[in-house]
């Protein structure tokens, strides 16, 4: 059952899924999906684990900046084990999509240089295509933070304007397989589904 949670920087977006997988479930997972690239990230890391455990709800963190469908699927097979024995299962919470498409553009960079541009492209449609179909597979609750990066100015460089492109690509296809999809702005969430237009209406 995988719920979407978007918005933009600062929303309140990851705020409001911890506290909606504490609402899911007894305990968590916690799938951090970032690559420590300097001192300033590392201590935004270290404050959101902080927050974390300061909020009384247990969790059990992740670094998984790549392979996310395959711990997905290991997880998935866990929960299966645990449910079968009468263990309620944790909550997952993956923070967030768009690090993780971050890290696969940046492997499709480098996969250019000994590839050609087509191959290096078509790995990563693979890599989103998996995805998907790991997050579509997971039958206990799944919580996908992702952000909303097309609002603002669009990107002066090329890659900019590609990341912007394929995160509004991967954020369509996840909220499309999600059961509920929610927009957090200013610290307000709205949940996208249920106010969705239907065609079917006019």
């Amino acid at each position: 059952m995988a719920i979407l949670v978007t918005g933009g920087a600062r929303s309140g977006k990851s705020s409001f899924s911890e506290k909606l997988a504490a609402r899911l479930g007894e305990q968590g997972v916690y799938i951090a999906t970032s690559r420590i690239w300097d001192e300033e990230m590392a201590e935004r890391i270290a404050l959101h684990q902080e927050n974390r455990e300061q909020a009384g709800f247990r969790w059990a963190t992740i670094e998984e900046p790549m392979e996310l469908p395959g711990r997905l699927r290991k997880l998935a097979a866990e929960a299966m084990e645990l449910a079968r024995q009468g263990i309620k299962v944790p909550v997952v919470l993956v923070d967030c999509l768009t690090l993780w498409l971050t890290n696969v553009l940046m492997e499709a960079e480098e996969r250019e240089k000994s590839a050609s541009a087509a191959e290096a492209q078509a790995w990563m449609m693979g890599q989103m295509d998996d995805l998907a179909a790991a997050a579509s597979e997971y039958a206990f609750p799944l919580i996908l933070v992702t952000n909303e990066v097309g609002d603002g100015i669009v990107p002066a460089y090329p890659l900019g304007r590609r990341f912007r492109d394929e995160a509004g690509r991967l954020n369509q296809r996840m909220a499309a397989l999600s059961d509920r999809v929610f927009l957090v702005t200013a610290g307000i969430p709205v949940e996208l589904k249920a106010l969705q237009f239907r065609w079917e209406s006019l």
